[in-house]
C-alpha cells in the first residue's frame, strides 16, 4: 500500500484542527447558556447557586415586600417623613413653651427676686436728667433716696412718696425697654399721679415730652420668705 503523500497529510492535520475548535466552540456556547439560564432564574451567582446546593438546603428566595417596592418607587418617602415627624416634634415643644409661659408670663425677677403686677394706674409721665437744668442745686449725682443716679443703669424714676413710697416698683410704656424699674427719686413738682423718668440727658428727657400711661404697679412674690 502506498504511503500518504505530505499533501495528503497536510489536509488530514487541518480537518483535524477544524473539528477540534467546532467541538470546543460547541462546549463553551453550552456552558455559557447554562450559566445565563442559572442566573436568570435562580438571582443569585452560579458559583453560588453551585456551592448552596451541594453544602445546605436550598432557601426561598424573598421576595420584595410592599413598602420596599414603594421605596423604590418614592426614594424621597422616608426623608419627607423624617422631616415631618421633626418638625412634629419641634412644634410640640414649642406649642408646651408657649404654655408654660402664658401660665408664667405674669411672673418677672428684680433683683434676683420673683415679682408680680398687684395693680395699674393711670399716670402723667414727663422726663428728667441729673443735670442742673433738671435737678437745679440738687444735681448732685444722688437721688432722694441717697441711691446714685446710675442705679439700676440709670433707669429709675421720681414719684410722689404718698402714691408710690421709695423702692416701689413699676413699669411704664415705652420706658426702658418696658423692664421693671423703682422708684427711687422724689420732685418738688412731682405731685399725686404724676411721675418722672430719669434719662442721661436733658436732651432726651425733653424729646419725651408729656405723655399719660398707664403704669403697672409691681410687689415681691416672695415677701412671706421675708
Amino acid at each position: 500500500m502506498a504511503e500518504p503523500n505530505q499533501s495528503q497529510l497536510a489536509i488530514k492535520a487541518a480537518r483535524s484542527a477544524l473539528v477540534d475548535r467546532a467541538v470546543f466552540a460547541a462546549l463553551a456556547l453550552v456552558v455559557i447558556s447554562s450559566a445565563v439560564a442559572t442566573k436568570r432564574f435562580s438571582g443569585a451567582p452560579v458559583l453560588a447557586a453551585i456551592e448552596r446546593s451541594g453544602t445546605q438546603p436550598s432557601e426561598p428566595i424573598a421576595q420584595p415586600t410592599q413598602s420596599s417596592s414603594a421605596e423604590q418607587a418614592d426614594p424621597w418617602r422616608v426623608l419627607r417623613e423624617y422631616l415631618d415627624n421633626g418638625a412634629s416634634t419641634e412644634a410640640t415643644a414649642d406649642t408646651r413653651d408657649e404654655s408654660e409661659s402664658a401660665v408664667d408670663s405674669s411672673i418677672r425677677y428684680f433683683d434676683g427676686r420673683p415679682i408680680r403686677p398687684v395693680r395699674r394706674m393711670w399716670m402723667t409721665v414727663t422726663a428728667y436728667s441729673p443735670d442742673a437744668r433738671s435737678c437745679g442745686e440738687f444735681a448732685d449725682g444722688r437721688t432722694a433716696s441717697m441711691k446714685s443716679v446710675w442705679t439700676n443703669g440709670g433707669c429709675l424714676v421720681a414719684a410722689d412718696s404718698k402714691v408710690l413710697p421709695i423702692g416701689s416698683l413699676v413699669t411704664v410704656p415705652g420706658y426702658a425697654g418696658d423692664m421693671v424699674v423703682p422708684v427711687l427719686d422724689r420732685g418738688g413738682k412731682i405731685k399725686g399721679s404724676r411721675l418722672d423718668v430719669l434719662y442721661p440727658t436733658h436732651e432726651i428727657a425733653l424729646s419725651w415730652g408729656v405723655q399719660r400711661l398707664p403704669v403697672t404697679v409691681w410687689e415681691y412674690a416672695d415677701e412671706d420668705d421675708h
